[in-house]
């Protein structure tokens, strides 16, 4: 009769006794993915849209098909007292520096997902 109390202690012991500071460390190992999905969710929706640095009111814009420069610092909400002097847009590492005048004559640039419009005045 021991022996079988010996072994039904041996297979609870080994098969599922769960203790509160593993219940605990479970719970939290849980928490902690979740609060990681939020974040890598919230980071590739912020590398899919445009971001606008200078004085503006919204520094994140969501990226649609056909997004030009010209929509995208109209809808950032441009704060700045007067024109920028120059436009800086950043493709994947390289930069090119553009006249506002440029925009003002006509000139339509499309922007890709995860443009930086650096707006200098």
């Amino acid at each position: 009769m021991k022996f079988f109390a010996i072994l039904l202690f041996c297979a609870l012991a080994i098969t599922g006794c769960t203790t509160r500071a593993r219940s605990q460390r479970m719970a939290q190992n849980a928490y902690l993915a979740g609060q990681n999905a939020a974040l890598r969710q919230e980071l590739a929706a912020q590398s899919n849209g445009v971001t606008i640095i200078g004085p503006v009111q919204n520094q994140q814009i969501p990226w649609v098909a056909g997004l030009t420069l010209t929509q995208a610092i109209a809808t950032a909400n441009y704060l700045g007292a007067q024109d920028p002097k120059q436009i800086i847009i950043t493709r994947r590492g390289e930069s090119a520096v553009l006249a506002p005048d440029a925009l003002i004559n006509g000139a339509v640039i499309t922007l890709e997902p995860g443009d930086v419009i650096e707006l200098q005045q």
